[in-house]
């Protein structure tokens, strides 16, 4: 297989249930609706292929640390006290990734060579990670043995829900993680 390796400083990948909680982590893995958008930024003659994923066949996430950070929200309807208009607002803090590594793998090195030179966000498009200019040839093993956690696609016996597609009809997506590393935050 032939791998991408895409780094970038920081990424936030909002967990599946979008809960505005005081305090929120990054998901720590990818489901199939963020690795099938990705592949449509990609290649966008996709785009039609709603809830299939044709060119990326593995993908491994690490990061180095999460760091807290604190955002001001606003609510989105207006307040009315002493003839001004007013929001409220309130303040989160986000688990954010610290310096993430991210390998797509492909089947097809024209699909590799297509990739590498793109950049790709995790799930906001301020938080942009750009490729490295080396083209990995990887076996199956050598893939498994990077550090960092990979979602593996499907239903088995250690399957959980992990949310719900938004390319085909929001139906479940569900999958086991596989990790391999010292560390897991």
């Amino acid at each position: 297989m032939f791998a991408v390796k895409y780094t970038g400083k920081f990424g936030f990948i909002k967990p599946w249930t979008a809960v505005r909680d005081g305090e929120t982590f990054s998901q720590q893995f990818l489901t199939p609706s963020i690795i099938e958008g990705i592949e449509k930024k990609l290649f966008p003659e996709l785009l039609a292929n709603n809830g299939k994923i044709s060119k990326i066949i593995r993908h491994k996430l690490s990061y180095g640390d999460i760091d807290s950070q604190q955002e001001v929200t606003q609510t989105r309807g207006w307040k009315k006290s002493q003839n001004q208009m007013t929001r409220e607002r309130s303040i989160i803090k986000r688990g954010v990734m610290l310096d993430p590594v991210l390998y797509l793998a492909f089947n097809d090195k024209a699909d590799a060579e297509i990739a590498a030179k793109q950049h790709i966000c995790l799930c906001r498009n301020e938080d942009i990670l750009l490729p490295d200019d080396e083209i990995y040839d990887f076996s199956e093993q050598e893939f498994a043995e990077l550090d960092g956690f990979e979602l593996r696609f499907g239903q088995s016996g250690q399957s959980f829900l992990v949310g719900y597609n938004r390319f085909d009809n929001g139906s479940p997506m569900y999958g086991w993680i596989e990790y391999n590393g010292n560390k897991l935050l």
